[in-house]
């Protein structure tokens, strides 16, 4: 965990009491991570008694407000979390930063909806945001129909989110924005899962697609997609004044975080005590090899300076931030990705044929990161999109 050790290693930071004390739980919570992390990578997902000990300690519902349940830590305690859990298991932290930044959708659902889903339930509430269905508008709400990809905790959700293109008469339905998409949420037992989760990495994370077939989803149970690109509505409830699309940066990024923190843990012993074939020191007194650890260590670290800074303006400026916060936040967790990602490549590459081997943390670790900045939150297209809002111009959600 995040402390100051004997080893050799960089300075630091100082912890927030919050902090420190959900560490704590992550810290109650590894040895039986470590115990299923290889068997979770077999059955391509989360096994049970690790999601329950999730749950139990509260992890599930950690950026959910109090008056639904929740923990309402503030970001950079969440932020703190997910990397901790990513330097054991990269697929538990996908698991559980996904659910956090999902669990966002509490601020603009109905209070007794988001009661109903978040204090009254117990499962996870995974899906996807994007519209691959169809919603038929209905009296008193809409028939649903589609398939998602990518419902990442399959296996424990309670609930479903099925994001939707709107039609009437089989049309789809057109404002000013264009076609208008909602958010459905449905019962799990409502939806078939399909078995699609066969990855490169976060295999634990059994991200399976399903598919839902004519069902009936009632207005209250639906959302705009066009609201939770907006802050979510000003109410005694509220859990965090920043919208979904700008919150959940700060769930994915921290993964990459914590997979290079794995990586660079992982290499240590390998450089002190591999000898490379012909040579006749380790590579560890390697004058090449002292100077990229260094580079990958200060990857890693300058990450999670960036990240935690972030975290704190969002903690700090919530909606006042405006603009110039989601630019922050979307710029962060690109870079975060890009800087994650050159050391895990970097330590990789280092460690020569002792990271091929599957069961290799390495090799693991490298499956794992490019795998997880696949996702459109990590994209390298944020550069680009931010910077078209530099000069002037909009900043798209995506191109």
């Amino acid at each position: 965990m995040i402390e100051q050790a004997d080893a050799p290693g960089l300075f630091q930071p100082t912890l927030t009491a919050e902090q420190r004390e959900w560490l704590g739980r992550v810290r109650e919570l590894a040895p039986l991570i470590a115990a299923h992390r290889d068997g979770s990578e077999h059955a391509r997902e989360t096994p049970r008694e690790v999601f329950e000990a999730l749950r139990d300690a509260g992890l599930t519902r950690m950026w959910v407000s109090k008056q639904f349940g929740g923990s309402q830590l503030s970001i950079l305690a969440g932020v703190t979390v997910v990397e901790a859990l990513a330097r054991l298991d990269a697929s538990v932290a996908w698991l559980v930063g996904t659910q956090a930044a999902l669990s966002r959708l509490s601020d603009y659902l109905p209070e007794p909806v988001a009661e109903r889903l978040y204090r009254e339930h117990t499962g996870l509430v995974v899906g996807a945001t994007r519209p691959t269905g169809h919603a038929e508008r209905v009296d008193g709400g809409y028939r649903l129909t589609g398939e998602w990809p990518l419902a990442s905790g399959f296996a424990h959700a309670g609930w479903l989110l099925c994001t939707a293109v709107v039609t009437s008469g089989g049309e789809p339905v057109t404002g000013p924005a264009g076609r208008e998409a909602r958010l459905l949420l449905v019962p799990r037992e409502q939806a078939q899962c399909r078995d699609t989760w066969r990855t490169l990495g976060l295999r634990g994370t059994g991200s399976n697609d399903f598919r839902v077939a004519d069902v009936f989803v009632p207005e209250e149970l639906t959302v705009a997609r066009s609201d939770i690109l907006a802050y979510p509505p000003a109410r005694p409830s509220q859990g965090y004044a920043i919208d979904y699309f700008t919150f959940v940066h700060y769930a994915d990024a921290p993964v990459t975080l914590g997979i290079a923190q794995d990586a660079l843990e992982a290499f240590r012993p390998v450089v002190t005590r591999k000898v490379p074939v012909g040579g006749t020191v380790a590579l560890a007194e390697n004058h090449t090899v002292q100077d990229r650890l260094a580079r990958a260590e200060m990857a890693a670290y300058s990450a999670r300076v960036l990240l935690w800074e972030a975290a704190r303006q969002g903690d700090r400026h919530g909606a006042a931030g405006g603009q110039p916060l989601t630019a922050t936040v979307r710029l962060t967790a690109a870079t975060v990705a890009h800087k994650a990602t050159e050391a895990v490549d970097t330590l990789y590459d280092l460690a020569g044929t002792s990271a091929i081997y599957t069961g290799n943390r390495l090799e693991r670790c490298f499956r794992d990161i490019h795998t997880a900045n696949k996702h459109i939150s990590m994209a390298p297209a944020h550069f680009e999109m931010v910077g078209q809002y530099l000069v002037g111009g909009a900043m798209p959600w995506r191109r």
